[in-house]
C-alpha cells in the first residue's frame, strides 16, 4: 500500500544551531524522564576518535549543557561517542578512546571501552568495562574495544559490539587467527579488578563482560554457524514468552552472517538466551588466550531464528540498523526485502518461525527504524520524509514531508520514552558547511486521535 498523508500540520522543531556537529545515538538518546537528549559533537558518523565532548540538549528551553569533555583531544584520540541515557538511573554510557591515543596507537575498533558517566556526581566517570591485553589476563574483562551499548530495560545489563585486540594483533602473524565482531553484554554492578598493574592499556571496570555469540573464519555453507554478529537488541522489556509457556527474562537477538548452501554471504537474525543468575554466569567465564576469544557462558543457548537463504531476496537488508523487539517480547522486528525488491519492515518470534511483513509499502526506506515504546509504531524515512506504520495493521501515514531548503541525512530516529515525541538528525547548510542538527516533532496529536 501507498503512505497516507498526515491530516494535520506536523511541524519540526530545531534543537540546536551551532555550526558544529550535535550526533544522536540510534537508541535510547532520550533520559528518563523525557526532558534530555544526549549527543556527541561529531560531525561525521566514522569520527568518533576526533570528538572529545558529550553533551545534553532540553528539549523545551534547548539549553545545552556539557556532560564531559577531554582535555586532551586530537584528531587521532582518545575520542568519545554513541551516548545512551540508563532508563532508570540519570546515567550515560558512552564509547570512549583510549587515554594514551596517539599518531602511532590511534583511536580504533580494538582501542576503546565502556564509560559510564553518573550526572548526579559531576566527578563520577568510571569505566563499565575492564579491559585486560597483558597476560595474565582475567575473567569478566575484555581484551580490546567494545561500542554500540545499549541498556536492557531494567538497567541490570548493557549490551555490546565488540572486536579484540589481541586476536587482532596476533592475526597479523598468524593467518590462522582472525578478529571476528561478536556480541556480548556487561553485568552492571558486577564489578572486575583486573590481574597486574593498571595502566591506560589496562584497567578495571564496573561490569563484568560476557560474550554472547558463537563466531567463526569459515561457516560451513547451510549450516548456522556465523562469521560475524552484530546490531544487536533486547528482546521484550522483561524478555519474552518461550513456546513451553516459561518467561526468558534476559535475550539478545542479533544480526549473524551465514553463508547459504550455494555460498552466498546472508545475513539473518540469532538469539541468545540468557540465565538470570549473574553469578552462575560470572563463575563460568574463562579468559581465553592469546589464540581465542574468552568463552561464552554455560546456559547461554544461542539460535537461529530466520532461514531466508532460499528466497528471492535473502536475508536482512537495507541501510545500518539495529534489532528492536515489541515491549512483551512476541516479535524482533528488521528490514527485509520483498520479491519486488522494496524493503519492508518484518517481524519474527523469539521461539522461531514464519517471518511476516509489518509494512507494504511501494517506496524503500533509506534510515534505520524506530519502535516507539509502547510498541504501536515504527518510524523512519525515506528522502528526507518521515513515516509512521502502525504495527497493528501495517497502515503507514506520512507524517513530515521532506524540508524544502538544503537539509539532508536524515538519521538517527529515536521515540521518547513516554508518548509519541521523536529526536532524529538532520544536516543543515550553515557557514558554507553541513553540519548535524538535532530535531524534534511531537505525534501525539496525531497519534492519539
Amino acid at each position: 500500500m501507498s503512505s497516507d498523508s498526515f491530516s494535520r500540520e506536523i511541524h519540526e522543531v530545531q534543537l540546536t544551531n551551532v555550526a558544529s556537529g550535535h550526533f544522536l545515538n540510534q537508541r535510547q538518546a532520550f533520559s528518563r524522564d523525557d526532558q534530555w537528549l544526549v549527543f556527541d559533537s561529531r560531525n561525521d558518523e566514522t569520527k568518533i576518535g576526533e570528538n572529545g565532548a558529550i553533551q545534553l540538549v532540553n528539549v523545551k528551553t534547548k539549553t545545552i549543557r556539557m556532560i564531559y569533555q577531554l582535555d586532551n583531544q586530537t584528531v587521532f584520540g582518545p575520542g568519545v561517542g554513541a551516548a545512551s541515557f540508563h532508563p532508570i538511573k540519570n546515567q550515560v554510557v558512552f564509547i570512549h578512546g583510549l587515554r594514551n591515543a596517539s599518531e602511532q596507537t590511534p583511536y580504533g575498533f580494538t582501542r576503546r571501552f565502556a564509560m559510564l558517566r553518573d550526572l548526579d556526581d559531576a566527578k563520577k566517570s568510571i569505566p563499565l568495562e575492564a579491559r585486560n591485553v597483558r597476560e595474565p589476563l582475567t575473567a569478566g574483562s575484555l581484551r580490546g574495544g567494545s561500542h554500540a551499548y545499549s541498556f536492557s530495560a531494567d538497567g541490570q545489563l548493557v549490551s555490546f559490539t565488540y572486536n579484540d585486540a589481541i586476536l587482532e594483533q596476533e592475526s597479523k602473524t598468524n593467518p590462522a587467527i582472525v578478529d571476528l565482531r561478536t556480541v556480548g553484554a556487561f553485568l552492571v554492578g558486577q564489578g572486575v579488578k583486573i590481574h597486574g598493574e593498571v595502566d591506560a592499556e589496562n584497567f578495571d571496570g564496573a561490569g563484568f563482560a560476557i560474550l554472547l555469540a558463537e563466531v567463526y573464519p569459515n561457516p560451513e555453507p547451510g549450516s548456522d554457524t556465523i562469521s560475524k554478529a552484530y546490531e544487536e537488541g533486547w528482546v521484550g522489556n522483561s524478555g519474552y514468552i518461550t513456546a513451553a509457556g516459561t518467561t526468558q527474562k534476559y535475550a539478545l537477538a542479533f544480526l549473524g552472517d551465514v553463508v547459504s548452501a550455494s555460498g552466498e554471504k546472508v545475513t539473518e537474525v540469532f538469539i541468545a538466551d540468557i540465565p538470570d543468575d549473574f553469578q552462575s554466569l560470572r563463575g563460568s567465564v574463562e579468559a581465553g588466550n592469546r589464540m581465542i576469544l574468552p568463552t561464552i557462558p554455560k546456559g547461554v543457548k544461542q539460535r537461529r531464528l530466520t532461514f531466508t537463504t532460499t528466497k528471492k531476496n535473502p536475508g536482512v537488508q537495507g541501510p545500518r540498523q539495529w534489532i528492536r523487539s515489541s515491549p512483551d517480547g512476541s516479535e524482533i522486528y528488521f528490514y527485509q526485502r520483498d520479491d519486488a525488491g522494496i524493503l519492508q519492515i518484518c517481524a519474527v518470534s523469539p521461539n522461531g518461525g514464519e517471518v511476516k511483513a509489518i509494512t507494504a509499502n511501494n517506496f524503500s526506506a533509506d534510515t534505520g527504524f524506530a519502535l516507539s515504546s509502547d510498541g504501536k509504531y515504527l518510524a523512519y524515512g525515506s528522502n528526507e520524509a518521515i513515516y509512521v506504520t502502525a504495527v497493528a495493521n501495517g497502515k503507514t501515514q506520512l507524517v513530515l514531508t521532506a524540508p524544502t531548503d538544503s537539509a539532508q541525512a536524515l538519521s538517527n530516529i529515536n521515540w521518547s520514552n513516554t508518548g509519541y515525541l521523536l529526536a532524529y538528525n538532520r544536516k543543515v547548510y550553515q557557514n558554507a558547511t553541513f553540519f548535524f542538527q538535532i530535531y524534534t516533532v511531537d505525534l501525539s496529536t496525531l497519534l492519539n486521535s
